[in-house]
């Protein structure tokens, strides 16, 4: 069998009929594993000894109704796992062998006894769009491994689009799961900014980052956000709102949906095969019942500057524990307590980690806070207000997730503002704190994946899961599978 071939409510469906195994699902995915990761460097870490193990004491088990029974998962390596190592792909925590607790979503699917079958590759710290900035091995494509996944949770999409695990856990802060979503052809949903719980989450931008699902489907995004949302009183930012049933969501009924599409997300930059395809798609919701019409979100321009100074401040605030005294990697040829700080970052940090806490400590410095970080936190809520604005009248806002298809490895790596500018339609979904989904949408001349996105409300994901679902229905871009280790 492959895990390409089924959704979580089919497999579901397997193990109550007894024509599966838990153990034969965990098989499965460790065989696919030592079949492609060479290629794709999803993993990290693997926990093959403990899924085993687990496996087999679920298959022996009589209650079997929990909501995600024996699936088998990945989780970004910035998302603590007790007695399982976690690195944020960085040298610095190399021998961060054994975290004492668990994140709270990484509780809420062990309660729900889904597998934890590793940990998953991501640029260092999760500063980064394309996985080259892991100090381990840079992640692969899997529908061309001479392409980028994407970032920063280029390890959680490629896991899934190459068929490792069912479904994944990343984290986004500017475009790090719908970014990489769209480029491995897979389905990226960054959630309401306090849906889910950050503890546990290494911090990059505080005020930014959330924890959300990568999967296959749309369906299979709503059901494991069923079990990962909620309040936490864990983590201050944590929103006491009610979770509804998201797959109640999914009715395949769009009939009188108003649709915003901004100027801005189709204008300069974006290259014709990702508007094109934006179009066609736009005409699939037209044929459901849908309508659209153009808008303008002025003040997106300034999104990525803004979102640079904001998020390199707090990085340069999180980052300031990282220091070789608690935990994590220390250099061994220091004199002294000053001189063992600077030599344990120097070395343990790599060059974008050092970037963004240089610039952010430039933006929080005496002289500078009014001009950069302050100024960016009142730009900030100006575009916050322009979404606001469009929601007054639109239940939801499309465009492409990025202006292009994935690039080549190594093609930007010199370039970081370039780089920079590839999270342009992401980043203001995460600056004024709204959901966003990626969906497949089209395939590029080279045969590429192209994300649609889709935006909604504050704490609206319904909405979302409900227009994304209906698009996946219509359509069969997701059911194209990259021809890699010989599985389509």
């Amino acid at each position: 069998m492959s895990l390409f071939d089924y959704t979580i409510k089919e497999l579901e469906q397997k193990l109550h009929n007894k024509e599966i195994t838990i153990e034969e699902l965990v098989d499965t995915s460790y065989k696919r594993i030592n079949e492609v990761d060479s290629e794709v460097h999803a993993f990290l870490t693997l926990n093959e000894e403990a899924a085993r193990k687990q496996a087999k004491e679920l298959d022996e088990a009589e209650d079997k109704s929990a909501a995600l029974f024996g699936m088998p998962s990945g989780i970004k390596d910035n998302i603590v796992t007790k007695a399982l190592r976690t690195t944020c792909a960085s040298q610095f925590l190399d021998n961060f062998d054994d975290p004492l607790y668990n994140a709270t979503v990484v509780e809420k699917l062990n309660n729900e006894k889904t597998i934890t079958i590793g940990k998953l590759n991501m640029d260092e710290f999760a500063m980064g769009s394309s996985n080259e900035n892991s100090s381990y091995d840079p992640t692969r494509n899997p529908w061309n491994t001479d392409y980028v996944p994407g970032g920063s949770s280029g390890g959680s999409a490629a896991a899934v689009a190459a068929g490792e695990v069912l479904f994944s856990l990343g984290s986004d802060t500017g475009g790090s799961i719908r970014q990489p979503a769209a480029f491995c052809g897979v389905v990226g949903l960054k959630p309401t900014y306090g849906r889910v719980s950050r503890f546990g989450l290494v911090a990059f931008a505080s005020s930014l980052d959330q924890i959300g699902p990568i999967t296959r489907t749309v369906e299979d995004s709503a059901r494991v956000l069923e079990v990962i949302a909620g309040h936490d009183p864990m983590d201050s930012t944590s929103a006491n709102v009610e979770v509804p049933a998201y797959t109640e969501a999914l009715t395949n009924d769009v009939k009188g949906l108003k649709i915003a599409v901004p100027e801005e997300y189709l204008s300069e930059g974006v290259t014709p095969e990702v508007r094109d395809s934006v179009m066609e798609a736009l005409k699939v919701y037209e044929s459901l019942g849908a309508t659209w019409e153009k808008v303008s979100l002025p003040h997106s321009k300034y999104a990525v500057a803004t979102y640079y100074l904001i998020s390199s401040s707090e990085a340069s605030a999180n980052l300031a524990r990282f220091d070789g005294v608690r935990y994590g990697v220390r250099s061994e040829n220091a004199d002294n307590m000053i001189d063992m700080f600077k030599k344990s970052r120097s070395e343990g940090f790599g060059d974008e980690v050092k970037r963004r806490i240089m610039l952010g400590t430039f933006a929080l410095s005496s002289g500078y806070y009014d001009a950069y970080y302050k100024k960016a936190q009142k730009v900030r809520t100006l575009i916050k207000n322009d979404f606001d604005k469009i929601f007054e009248d639109y239940d939801v806002v499309i465009g492409p997730t990025t202006p292009t298809p994935a690039f080549k490895v190594g093609e930007k790596v010199d370039d970081p503002l370039t780089m920079y500018a590839n999270d342009i339609l992401t980043i203001p979904v995460n600056l004024a704190g709204v959901p966003g989904i990626s969906v497949p949408c089209g395939f590029s001349e080279q045969g590429l994946p192209i994300g649609l996105q889709i935006i909604g409300k504050h704490f609206d994901e319904s909405t979302v899961f409900r227009a994304a679902h209906a698009f996946e229905k219509a359509t069969d871009h997701h059911t194209k599978r990259p021809q890699l280790g010989g599985a389509k």
